[in-house]
């Protein structure tokens, strides 16, 4: 299995910035490997990437030496482990609200004594004919990496217990369903809001644990000046900053 760069940093306390893609298409992973970024998010969530599509995905970060990340569309085992299996060197937990969804998160990542992830000689072992099996999965425990996002009033309540959770690398603040859940739908930027994801990276880092979120480039510079060290941005940002530089550079706004 190949070592997580990605992890690696982020235990070493450096950011690592990546892109969020929503759609399946291996030549977009590549290019994003190419433009210099560390990581992608594989969004089985919001997007139409399913356990089917992803293997070409990863394949394609493999290529270009990012880490690919899948955010499954629920906290389940099963689904979690056919995402691993196919390559995936982490997941990004969407809702986790309790420190027991984020133990099931853990659990589903990792082998025993970690947790009780699923073990076959799948691609990620080599199909069973190169790294012995006990080999692998050590391997695979090192450089999983499991990211919860907290993005509900309920989480906020419970963050105490939940920063216990052994086995977490990043514990993500995902501002736009955080702002729903506390009434301002599309409003992250109410104060209310604001100072509950503020006290919340305070947190966070008092526990001695590694933040994350996503920005555009003058957010996440200034997320990087917070010390928060998990970034990504969105296909749709780079189209919509570069349009606009495009179209008033030809006079069209």
């Amino acid at each position: 299995m190949q070592p997580n760069r990605m992890k690696q940093k982020i235990e070493a306390g450096e950011p690592v910035f990546g892109v969020s893609l929503m759609f399946p298409s291996p030549e977009v992973v590549e290019m994003i490997g190419e433009l210099g970024f560390d990581w992608v998010m594989l969004d089985g969530e919001h997007g139409s990437i399913s356990p089917s599509s992803v293997g070409a995905l990863v394949m394609a970060a493999e290529i270009r030496g990012i880490t690919p990340i899948v955010r499954p569309a629920e906290n389940n085992a099963a689904l979690i482990g056919r995402y691993l299996d196919r390559g995936a060197m982490g997941v990004q937990m969407p809702h986790v609200k309790t420190k027991q969804e984020a133990e099931a998160a853990v659990s589903a990542c990792r082998y025993h004594p970690e947790g009780a992830r699923g073990l076959a000689g799948g691609r990620m072992a080599d199909f069973g004919f190169g790294t012995p099996i006990p080999e692998y999965a050590r391997e695979a425990n090192d450089n999983t990496l499991v990211c919860i996002q907290i993005e509900d009033v309920a989480a906020v309540d419970n963050l105490d217990e939940i920063l216990t959770v052994d086995g977490v690398d990043v514990f993500f603040i995902g501002p736009t369903d955080l702002a729903q859940s506390m009434g301002h739908p599309g409003n992250n930027s109410h104060p209310e809001v604001q100072r509950v994801i503020a006290e919340t990276f305070d947190r966070i880092h008092a526990a001695g644990k590694a933040s994350g979120t996503p920005g555009a480039a003058e957010e996440a510079a200034k997320h990087v000046g917070a010390g928060i060290l998990y970034h990504y941005t969105h296909i749709p940002t780079f189209m919509s900053t570069y349009a606009a530089h495009f179209m008033k550079t030809v006079g069209r706004s």
